[in-house]
């Protein structure tokens, strides 16, 4: 599809802008609650109020309904009112949950200080698991009653739900907003140590997964994330086909997660956005819970460099191989495991975009880099994007994208043919430091980006390499590189500009101010020298 830049200049900001009342919510949980289980305290309060706003408003529609006399239930009695509203048939018809009055929130915000909130809490969550998982048996154990057997206290309780009360927490206030997302990024960052990170639970910042998925551009079809985390990536993707004209019922979620815990979260997030998802639970790399899965796009961010990940354990005819297994895996590196697992599920003409340690586009251990001479001879590697520093918060690991396609051969009318050439492009000088540890994209920047990559991909695309940014180059000229992929190679030194002084004269300044320089310190030196002696410490 080819797309024209729409973005407008705006002021680059944090994916997250409730820093104060998170950190406020820590502190009740503090020294009660495991620093690594803030999010799930957090998230699931979060849940239970917005399915309780949802209930609320689709209550209040159906109460309008009465006094509308375009609506079946114009004018209708008492006792029939009080059918209707009781009728879960009309919450389940715009997929709202019916809950009773002692799960909504409105219920727990006035109970708030009562000795037995904690009960309270877990009674609610317990009644809308039931509710959840009598509609759909997949969604039994979303909420877990976690509150009584904690160490909070009451006033620590009542002091999260007045917390999250504020308007900010409000999906009707904030309808647009990933908060589940921005949450768990949120604590896994500042408790990132507790959270064990070194383990490679690195949540996608948004910009990160924005850029991906302007450039993939998910509008229908099957949508798949092995490592889906808290469900990031398919919120973005909604949030892109709807921006672009598309429906949500028009595509199809799948997801994998390693971590419970963290599947819990996802599969909230996903209810709450009214989409048709499947996630499983799993390691996706030994135990691929959609061995048939042939998706139209597949997003990823996958841990990083996972080592001792017992690639002993796959089966010798692995389909997902591209050949013997001792040729094509490294048992110290699981980066090239995920390429082929991603390659593995694309559909005919599936496109993936992968998230990757920077190391994957130069490593040079036998399995990897046998992976990655095959993709390119296979015509595999569609574009790689090299990213600045500081995008995560939970890794300084430098990262880079992968996007891979069975989309090259330009058979579909809107991508031209591309199979002999792969784009690279150098964004390490775009971004800008939204904190002193946090830097972001904003809109110019995935801009300049993805419309670098559709003009190139594009069959009416209007492409030219930039010198220092980005480069179409050749299947030759990458095996003359020895198969790296770092688009520095590829792209070039950017022209810099000069200021038009002559290099002789430009050299007398320098040296004459570097002259000047050591005479200050001489004479500084002299004076320290000078005052040593009169204290005694002179030699």
């Amino acid at each position: 599809m080819a797309k024209q830049n729409t973005a407008t200049t705006t002021k680059p900001k944090a994916d997250i802008d409730f820093e104060n009342e998170l950190w406020n919510a820590a502190n009740e949980l503090r020294g009660a609650v495991a620093e690594n289980q803030y999010k799930d305290y957090v998230l699931s309060l979060l849940f239970g109020k917005h399915l309780s706003e949802r209930y609320e408003i689709r209550k209040t529609e159906i109460q309008i309904s009465f006094q509308d006399p375009e609506s079946d239930y114009y004018n209708i009695d008492a006792q029939e009112q009080s059918y209707v509203l009781d009728d879960e048939l009309e919450y389940q018809v715009k997929n709202v949950y019916r809950l009773p009055y002692e799960a909504t929130w409105t219920y727990l915000r006035e109970n708030a200080e009562q000795d037995d909130i904690k009960v309270k809490v877990d009674k609610a969550f317990v009644t809308i698991n039931d509710i959840l998982s009598a509609r759909n048996p997949d969604f039994a154990g979303v909420l877990e009653p976690i509150f009584v057997k904690s160490q909070l206290t009451p006033t620590q309780v009542a002091g999260l739900i007045n917390l999250f009360s504020q308007d900010k927490f409000s999906e009707v206030n904030n309808p647009e907003s990933d908060i589940y997302g921005r949450v768990y990024e949120y604590y896994i960052g500042k408790f990132a140590m507790a959270e064990g990170s070194g383990a490679g639970q690195f949540f996608t910042p948004g910009s990160v997964v924005r850029l991906l998925v302007e450039m993939i551009e998910p509008l229908r079809g099957r949508i798949l994330d092995l490592a889906c985390g808290s469900g990031g990536m398919f919120v973005q993707s909604l949030k892109f086909g709807l921006a672009h004209g598309g429906n949500k019922n028009d595509i199809s979620i799948y997801g994998q997660e390693r971590y419970e815990g963290t599947l819990r979260l996802c599969k909230m997030n996903l209810l709450l956005r009214n989409l048709s998802f499947e996630v499983k639970l799993g390691d996706s790399l030994l135990n691929d819970r959609f061995p048939d899965l042939k998706a139209d796009y597949a997003l990823m961010n996958p841990p990083f460099n996972i080592s001792n990940w017992h690639p002993e354990l796959l089966p010798e005819n692995d389909p997902r191989l591209f050949g013997a297994k001792e040729l094509f895996t490294t048992p110290g590196n699981a980066n090239y495991m995920w390429f082929q697992t991603i390659w593995h599920h694309l559909s005919p003409r599936g496109t993936g975009g992968v998230v990757m340690a920077n190391g994957a586009m130069t490593s040079g251990s036998a399995g990897e880099k046998n992976v990655r001479e095959y993709m390119l001879r296979h015509h595999m590697v569609d574009c790689i994007v090299q990213m600045p520093d500081k995008l995560f918060l939970t890794t300084g690991i430098p990262a880079c994208l992968f996007i891979l396609s069975k989309n090259r051969d330009g058979r579909d009318g809107e991508h031209r043919q591309r199979q002999q050439e792969v784009l690279f492009i150098d964004a390490r000088k775009l971004g800008q430091m939204a904190s002193r540890r946090l830097r972001v994209f904003h809109d110019e920047d995935i801009s300049k980006v993805a419309d670098t990559y559709h003009q190139w991909r594009n069959r009416d695309g209007n492409y030219t390499d930039i010198d220092g940014f980005c480069k179409a180059a050749t299947l030759p000229e990458i095996e003359a590189n020895n198969f790296v992929l770092s688009p520095g190679r590829y792209v070039g030194s950017e022209a810099e500009e000069t200021d038009g002084v002559p290099f002789e004269e430009k050299m007398q300044l320098l040296t004459a101010e570097l002259i000047a320089q050591f005479e200050e310190g001489a004479a500084l030196e002299k004076m320290i020298r000078k005052n040593l002696q009169e204290i005694g410490f002179g030699a």
